[in-house]
């Protein structure tokens, strides 16, 4: 598939690809990425189902989300240095494996506890695939421009097959039952297992490997945190992901059981989302280089700020001042707050991304991990919150989302001003 007729991209050339970058690798590698939003998205639908199979309530339901954001982050930890060990190709194998055997487990899981068990070890896996394409584009591409106009491919593709899953899941959830959701995401991992072992180049060259030990391990990451540069800009894209997964943990339940959608047209809102998120990163994708990605970035968070607190007056509004004539407005004003608040994350991600890899070639599999890590414990957090409160009100998941966005905002004015400048790496 690499060979000269394929077409390529106008990016710099690499070790890899000594021509230019092949179309088909963002694909690629969007593909392989999306096992992560896949497996969330596709069962969310599904937790009204789940809560009456396993006889439990919806908390302990909910809380199975936050322990697959936890998964992920413990995997990442340990992912991203391996890779920069022993290459790219063979952790996203192993993990692939991993991520497949464990799903088919869940789809005949008895109870909550053994469901709850092996999607722990399915998140160890699928963590793979969540952080190391995104080394590998930092393996290619070392501008800091370009980067982020790849990774926007990346989100453009990965975001195409979560639209697909939660409609996937709704129907599954109205026509047969839920743990099919599960046989699915396990032919799923068996498809990247394929992919990675056939397709997938190694785009770390042996020579630029590094040693991995305890010692080597800690003070990498000290060395990540440290720099002002990584921490502000992986910041932005763990608040990013509090708000998103504040919205992905409660949304199911706030549209079937509070507004009475059923599991399919819940599914098709959450498409909608989705469609408005993968159009923000190609708008990104066609700005980046006419605009400084640090100015789109700031941009973004700030309309993201805004969608919330509109979604938070909105949510107030209808629940305490409002007659219930205006639940039906109400429904349509929710989610075009949501669309505004959401979208924007189809910018925030690429560019604050970039900005936290693209000073450290060395270290791109541990600063993706990293960074990746702290994405999920916050995700897990924002689960963990939202499990404390009732499902009887959308204020909840309106209030974690608007803290999320303020958080992001206020990291945003820390990043270094040197942070905002394009240009290769160093």
């Amino acid at each position: 598939m690499a060979s000269a007729s394929v077409s390529r991209e106008s990016v710099p050339t690499s070790a890899v690809f000594p021509q230019g970058v092949p179309r088909w690798v963002p694909l690629l590698l969007g593909f392989l990425t999306a096992v992560g939003p896949i497996s969330t998205d596709i069962y969310l639908p599904a937790f009204p189902a789940m809560e009456q199979a396993f006889h439990t309530d919806a908390g302990n339901v909910q809380m199975t989300l936050s322990i697959w954001f936890i998964g992920l982050a413990v995997g990442q930890m340990t992912v991203g240095p391996l890779s920069d060990r022993y290459g790219r190709r063979m952790p996203m194998l192993v993990g692939n494996l991993i991520y497949a055997l464990a799903s088919a487990v869940c789809a005949f899981a008895p109870d909550i506890l053994t469901f709850s068990i092996a999607r722990f070890i399915a998140s160890l896996g699928a963590s793979a695939s969540l952080v190391i394409p995104t080394a590998c584009v930092r393996d290619m591409v070392p501008d800091r421009n370009a980067g982020a106009k790849m990774l926007s491919q990346l989100v453009m593709v990965m975001g195409v097959v979560p639209i697909l899953a939660p409609m996937l899941g709704g129907l599954v959830v109205a026509m047969t039952s839920w743990r099919v959701i599960f046989w699915a995401s396990a032919a799923y991992g068996a498809i990247c297992v394929c992919f990675v072992l056939f397709v997938l180049p190694e785009t770390l060259p042996f020579q630029k490997r590094v040693a991995l030990s305890p010692m080597t391990l800690v003070t990498r990451y000290l060395t990540l945190l440290r720099d002002r540069g990584f921490s502000s800009h992986a910041m932005v894209t763990g608040f990013s992901t509090f708000m998103q997964f504040s919205y992905l943990t409660a949304a199911s339940f706030v549209f079937i059981k509070i507004f009475g959608f059923s599991p399919l047209h819940f599914s098709m809102l959450f498409g909608v989302f989705s469609v408005f998120m993968i159009g923000a990163s190609q708008v990104n994708g066609m700005l980046v280089g006419r605009i400084d990605s640090g100015k789109l970035l700031q941009g973004a968070v700030l309309v993201a700020v805004t969608g919330a607190l509109l979604l938070v007056g909105i949510v107030v509004w209808g629940n305490w001042y409002a007659g219930p004539a205006w639940k039906h407005d109400q429904i349509w004003l929710i989610i075009a707050a949501m669309l505004m608040t959401l979208a924007p994350t189809g910018i925030i991600f690429p560019n604050a991304m970039m900005g936290a890899l693209a000073d450290h070639p060395s270290l791109a599999g541990a600063a993706a991990a990293l960074a990746g890590t702290m994405q999920y414990i916050l995700g897990a957090l924002a689960g963990v919150a939202l499990g404390m409160f009732p499902t009887t009100s959308a204020l909840p998941m309106a209030g974690c989302m608007l803290f999320g966005t303020i958080m992001m905002l206020l990291v945003c004015a820390m990043r270094p001003k040197t942070a905002a400048v394009s240009g290769p790496a160093a």
